[in-house]
Formats: C-alpha cells, sequence, structure tokens
C-alpha cells in the first residue's frame, strides 16, 4: 500500500474509532487513491492508522524489517489460492486473491511441545509431557504415544485413543 499523504499525516488515529465501515472505505480511498478489495472496520482501521503513524513517526527501523523478514524465511508456509478468487476474478486483483497460512510442523491432534496429558487409568493419574520430538513419562522418554500406552497397560494400544486425542472433537485445529 502506499505511503500516506503528507498532508493527511495529521489526522488524529482517534478519529477513525467512531467511523463507521462507508466512512473508512472512503477514509482509505482519500488517503491512498484506492479502495480496499475487504471492507472490514477493524481491518481498515488498523491499517490506516499504522500508514499514518508510520509516515508520522518513520515506520519500522530497517533492523526489525530485516529480523522479520529473516523470521519469515525460516516458516514452513502453505500457499493456496483462496475459493472465491476464481469466482470473482474481475472484481479482486490478482495480487489480493492468494492466501498464505502458517502448516504445523507437528500432528494437529496433538498439543504444542511442554503440554501435559493427564489420563485416569484404573485409579490413578497418568501425566505426560508432550515434547519436541517425543513424549515424557515418568522420568522415561518415548518415541510414541502408543508405546507410553503399552508401558502403562502391559498390552498393545493404540497411544491416540488410550489418550482420547483420536475423537474429532478433541482435535487441535492449527
Amino acid at each position: 500500500m502506499p505511503e500516506a499523504p503528507k498532508e493527511n499525516r495529521e489526522v488524529d488515529v482517534g478519529q477513525l474509532a467512531a467511523m463507521d465501515t462507508q466512512q473508512l472505505v472512503e477514509f482509505h480511498r482519500k488517503l491512498f487513491g484506492e479502495e480496499r478489495a475487504v471492507a472490514n472496520a477493524g481491518h481498515l482501521r488498523r491499517k490506516i492508522a499504522w500508514h499514518i503513524q508510520a509516515a508520522r513517526e518513520g515506520g519500522l527501523p530497517d533492523s526489525a524489517r530485516q529480523y522479520a523478514l529473516s523470521i519469515a524465511r525460516g516458516t514452513a508456509l502453505r500457499v493456496r489460492i483462496g475459493e472465491n478468487a476464481a469466482r470473482r476474478r474481475d472484481e479482486i486483483p490478482l495480487d489480493r486473491t492468494v492466501t498464505t497460512a502458517v502448516a504445523p510442523e507437528h500432528d494437529v491432534r496433538l498439543p504444542l511441545a511442554g503440554s501435559l496429558l493427564m489420563k485416569d487409568y484404573k485409579g490413578r493419574t497418568i501425566i505426560v509431557r508432550v515434547l519436541n520430538h517425543g513424549f515424557e513419562y515418568d522420568g522415561r522418554k518415548f518415541t510414541s504415544l502408543t508405546a507410553v500406552a503399552q508401558d502403562i497397560t502391559g498390552t498393545k494400544w493404540n497411544g491416540w485413543a488410550f489418550f482420547g486425542l483420536a475423537k474429532k472433537e478433541n482435535r487441535i485445529v492449527g
């Protein structure tokens, strides 16, 4: 998005809170000479406020921008064309039809490393810590939940089922 014109840098950012969606769309057009494809009031307030403040105070320092880029380069991303893009080809510019989302590097059924899994089994509470690579139970490390479940029960179990993570309603959506 282009920089806010100098004459509009003195706009009070607090005024944005009192504007409705249509007023924000008009204000955006006045500031930047283009209309936003998404007319969401909260989104427009944040975008306009950021650009006004960046124009007034200089924006992000180059070191912060470079740091953010280094983080982004190391992140696994999944890129896909939005469903609406095919239907609205003439309405939305092509550069605004791509959606990016962080693709989790772990099984989405499993809580993040450091989380604890708890299970009541035969009158005792079982606590398993999720590690970056594997699990810890009773001071020992295991490569799978199945191995933990087998150690606890003495029989072959599906670890996801034993800890209640295989159920659709218990899955963590990433």
